[in-house]
């Protein structure tokens, strides 16, 4: 090649280098505007696929469908341009998900999260090799699409954002284990697919003012066990806290203003399997929910979450090793585990102290009503020491048994069994069995709405070991899985966020068939005069209750619910046990 010609090649790369960095270095809606506005859906999605064409580091999936009637999309980097979730784990790279806009009036992980992509890909963030990131730039599309200046009244901008609700008008943050939601779904292939090592799902809190910035959540510590779970809270969060610290951000733990008073001290926030971070639990995920503080700067709440997510990634090279393996022992914890808890109740005796920054409460006159107000006074702003209580205690453990049986009939939850990754047999023929059968005896539910459901709460069952007739086909999920928490806790009946609790199950809550008092009476008759048992059991009963004794209809129920007229399949839970 000519020297002349050389020059000439040489120029052009010179050229194409600085066309590719211009387009790395390229300015967000966000940045465009002084830091006040945030990107629209579909500004977030073409500037993802701006930088797969540009940066071999990037790539961004098409994935499953949305009640918006868009589909889901996953940013993946990573400095092995392979994109292969698989061969990350298997090269030890720790897998970290990043989840943006369940909450489009939240945007701040929305911003934050194109220019880290976009700073990554120019290198201004140096990836380590044993990192790998997954990004939702968008979760909650309808919501986003949605977009107003006032329904986040407590909130300082952006200039316009998106709604809460999903096209469904669903609260996402609630839809984890029931999945009403097209995007629930969605999201749980993704998770699985990735099946991240560390979770963040970016949000901004709404409640009190003071002076900090970023608040955090992590994952409820006993959730994750006992090794897992101190590690997390002793090892890895402190350099959290400490890296924050060290980028000018005090961040403290989230604050739960309606159930907080400083006076006596504050508690974690707990993370039932609704919310993204007590899902992830279930999985042994580490799961953090990063809530910005809903009165600051715009600007300001996007630069908070962009350094919060870059020390994440810091963070978790520098311990890349002991997160592969905690969590790997967690997995075998899990399926040697045999008690599991299904609720949880603050453990005053557990605590750390926290230094709390905030301003002083003063009152006056109220232009909107003419009596006294409230409000924070910034030109007494106060830090001190308060109690944090991080401890819970188990209030209900179950002792997981063998294997669950499910009757084919509840397609819909075995599809979301199958979705989350349990293994399920079937049996190959009609088959008696002996199992331990749970009866709900009693129960509440939300006299209102919540979520689409009236949840039931409240339940109390009785369990009697009794011979069963299953179908060929029917499920048995054994209790030899990685994902046994996810089973337990969705299978049995008195779960704070299982199937029974969200409705899955009230087929059973309705009484299918009855009977007429006169044609009863006649058979009633001929029952009690067949079952010696039943009609001492009568007499003892008329004898104790003088009101029972007097009446009629009354005595005619209690025959029918201690016959075999009677529906068996009546509050009978059609989830069965094989127990050891």
């Amino acid at each position: 090649m000519s020297y002349k010609k050389n020059i000439q090649v040489k120029r052009l790369f010179f050229v194409l280098l600085l066309f590719s960095l211009k387009a790395y270095s390229q300015q967000s809606p966000f940045e465009t505007s002084g830091g006040i506005e945030t990107a629209t859906y579909f500004e977030a999605i073409d500037w993802y696929k701006g930088l797969d064409q540009k940066s071999k580091m990037v790539t961004i999936k098409t994935m499953g469908p949305t009640d918006a009637g868009f589909p889901l999309h996953l940013v993946m980097i990573s400095n092995d341009t392979k994109f292969d979730p698989g061969k990350w784990h298997q090269q030890g790279k720790v897998v970290i998900l990043i989840n943006n806009g369940i909450h489009p009036g939240e945007p701040d992980g929305i911003d934050a999260s194109m220019m880290l992509v976009r700073d990554i890909a120019n290198r201004k963030i140096i990836l380590p090799d044993n990192v790998a990131i997954g990004i939702i730039p968008v979760y909650n599309i309808g919501g986003c699409l949605n977009r107003n200046s006032y329904t986040r009244a407590n909130q300082n901008g952006p200039k316009e954002y998106g709604f809460r609700g999903n096209s469904q008008n669903l609260d996402l943050n609630r839809d984890f284990t029931k999945c009403d939601s097209k995007e629930a779904k969605s999201f749980t292939e993704i998770f699985h697919y990735l099946n991240p090592d560390i979770l963040v799902d970016n949000h901004v809190s709404d409640g009190a003012d003071f002076q900090h910035t970023m608040t955090l959540i992590s994952t409820q510590y006993n959730k994750l066990g006992p090794v897992q779970g101190k590690w997390l809270r002793e090892s890895f969060e402190p350099v959290l806290y400490q890296s924050m610290s060290a980028k000018g951000w005090e961040m403290i733990p989230y604050v739960d203003f309606g159930n907080t008073d400083f006076d006596k001290g504050m508690n974690m926030f707990m993370d039932p399997p609704r919310y993204s971070s007590g899902y992830a639990a279930l999985f042994n995920t580490l799961s953090f929910m990063p809530e910005t503080h809903m009165l600051k700067a715009y600007k300001e709440r996007v630069k908070a979450t962009y350094d919060l997510m870059v020390t994440f990634i810091i963070a978790a090279a520098d311990n890349a090793k002991q997160i592969k393996t905690q969590r790997s022992m967690a997995f075998s914890q899990s399926i040697q585990q045999r008690e599991f808890a299904l609720r949880w109740l603050p453990d005053s005796s557990v605590f750390c102290k926290i230094n709390f920054s905030g301003y002083e409460q003063a009152f006056v006159a109220s232009e909107a009503t003419g009596l006294q107000k409230m409000y924070y006074d910034h030109q007494k702003p106060f830090t001190k020491q308060i109690k944090y209580y991080h401890g819970f205690s188990p209030a209900a453990l179950v002792t997981a048994p063998k294997a669950y049986i499910i009757p084919q009939g509840w397609t819909e939850v075995i599809d979301l069994l199958l979705l989350n990754k349990v293994q399920l047999s079937r049996l190959k023929k009609d088959t008696s069995l002996l199992v331990n059968a749970y009866h709900i005896d009693d129960y509440k539910s939300y006299p209102h709405a919540y979520e689409k459901h009236h949840k039931n709460h409240a339940v109390k069952v009785t369990q009697a070991q009794k011979r069963v007739k299953f179908l060929k086909g029917d499920y048995m999920a054994y209790l030899n899985q990685p994902v046994n928490r996810y089973i337990v806790e969705m299978l049995e009946p008195t779960a704070e966020d299982g199937f029974f609790s969200w409705n899955f199950f009230d087929g059973i809550l309705q009484q299918k068939e009855g009977y007429s008092d006169y044609r009863w009476e006649d058979i009633a008759a001929s029952v009690i005069q067949h079952d010696t048992s039943l009609k001492l059991k009568l007499e003892a009963k008329k004898l104790s209750d003088p009101k029972f004794a007097a009446d009629s209809k009354a005595i005619l129920e209690y025959i029918y619910k201690n016959s075999l007229y009677y529906e068996t399949v009546y509050k009978q839970y059609p989830v069965y046990k094989i127990e050891y």
